[in-house]
């Protein structure tokens, strides 16, 4: 589990919505994100590009000082694995990056072998 995040501040999540196939990236970024809104695609930004993001139940209530909503917001940079392959994160991973296999509304989602180390052919590949 992601040690920035708490699944506390996840419980009024009912859905990950995907903008891009998590099957294809190593690796995302999460971050607890202040909107407008409980549904539909927030507002975005940050550099690179947003890959996904969660909605909210009818029970969320908003900040009662800025009436925002937190949300789940998964993004990558450009610097990252799956745009620059031999960039600073060719090995190791940034500090909110976690395996997109592993969201799930209310769960933080895990660090694994393959958001860690490196991209999932080399990790794919067997031994000779």
């Amino acid at each position: 589990m992601s040690s920035l995040l708490n699944e506390s501040d996840l419980r009024h999540e009912n859905a990950v919505v995907w903008l891009e196939n998590p099957d294809d990236l190593d690796y995302v970024r999460q971050a607890l994100d202040k909107t407008a809104r409980r549904r539909g695609k927030p507002r975005y930004e940050r550099d690179g590009r947003m890959v996904g993001y969660t909605e909210l139940d009818a029970h969320a209530e908003a900040d009662p000082d800025s009436g925002l909503q937190l949300r789940r917001v998964f993004f990558l940079l450009p610097h990252d694995r799956d745009a620059n392959p031999e960039g600073p994160y060719q090995q190791g991973a940034p500090g909110e990056a976690v395996d997109p296999r592993t969201i799930e509304p209310k769960r933080v989602g895990d660090k694994t072998p393959r958001s860690q180390r490196g991209p999932s052919a080399v990790i794919a590949a067997p031994s000779t």
